[in-house]
């Protein structure tokens, strides 16, 4: 009840004229434009998050964490002499601003840890389950209307989401609780984030959160990277840190994307990222998707037209 007060007392706060953009959108309005942002964001991240693979294990995911946070804090603070003062981005609600970034670290945490301690396909088919869970927490919490159109494109996203699992074998070995429980804690951290950029990037300027997100998650990626700290040479510290401007333009594009439409519709579009994956895949690690894999993506993409052909969903 406190935490739907929470987002109630911040819905509330939002602008004028952007509750009112959202509140009165005709049910033809198209969300197309949110969709590409959101399309885009996902794809940038499947660039950044193969970064470690690349890697091959020779630099932790805290500390090439920290450097990218590090590098986006510098492209920050090259980009504020032209987004005005700096009092002009202080948030009224910072802590709302520390739960994304906690929300978001967790979750790459607690999904890179269930990975390591269970089969990858099967963490991964786990975590994918925060598009659900995300447009739940939209409809309880920021009491969105989903249409049964909406549903329909989720389910046959989600279909072509489970073909892919499948197909590498996932829950074929057995599943381990705790890992399990872990990976599902990833995925509601993952929607909470999506909630919570969905509540900041309607209410503050794009640039205002992600100072503060990247403020914040460098904070909080700190003592874990001087924990696991490792010797790297410097072209793969220079590399990590290239990682921030990177970075800064994917959450950017998040922030628009999930700011022109309602959370039930721009967050079952990260399901793309199993798309862009199997793609990055072949160009860059040589490794060819089987027929499974390709039925699988086309249903995802077969989803997104259908979330975007849905309109608002509203009467």
């Amino acid at each position: 009840m406190r935490i739907s007060r929470l987002f109630s007392v911040h819905r509330q706060a939002l602008s004028a004229r952007t509750i009112t953009q959202l509140d009165r959108m005709p049910p033809t309005q198209s969300y197309l434009p949110a969709i590409l942002w959101v399309l885009l964001s996902t794809f940038i991240w499947t660039l950044i998050f193969a970064a470690g693979k690349l890697a091959d294990g020779g630099i932790g995911v805290f500390q090439l964490t920290l450097f990218r946070y590090f590098g986006a804090i510098l492209t920050l603070l090259a980009l504020l002499p032209t987004q005005g003062e700096a009092s002009a981005h202080r948030s009224r609600q910072p802590f709302v601003h520390l739960a994304r970034a906690f929300s978001g670290c967790g979750a790459a945490v607690a999904i890179t840890w269930a990975s390591a301690n269970m089969p990858l396909v099967d963490a991964t088919a786990i975590g994918m389950s925060y598009g659900v869970i995300a447009i739940l927490l939209g409809t309880l919490v920021l009491k969105e209307t989903v249409s049964g159109r909406h549903w329909l494109a989720v389910l046959v996203s989600l279909v072509g989401v489970g073909t892919i699992m499948l197909s590498k074998g996932a829950f074929q070995s057995g599943v381990s609780v705790v890992p399990a429980l872990v990976a599902l804690a990833s995925a509601a951290l993952f929607a909470l984030e999506g909630l919570l950029i969905s509540v900041l990037g309607r209410s503050e300027r794009a640039f205002t959160v992600m100072i503060y997100v990247t403020f914040f998650g460098f904070c909080l990626m700190l003592l874990p990277a001087l924990i696991t700290w490792q010797s790297v040479s410097p072209k793969t510290t220079a590399l990590c840190v290239l990682l921030g401007p990177l970075g800064v333009v994917g959450q950017y594009c998040t922030i628009r994307g999930y700011r022109s439409a309602p959370l039930s519709v721009v967050a079952p579009v990260d399901y793309s990222w199993l798309f862009f994956s199997a793609i990055l895949g072949i160009l860059v690690f040589d490794e060819m998707p089987d027929t499974a894999t390709w039925i699988g993506c086309f249903a995802i993409v077969v989803g997104g037209i259908l979330l975007a052909r849905a309109g608002s969903g509203r009467s």
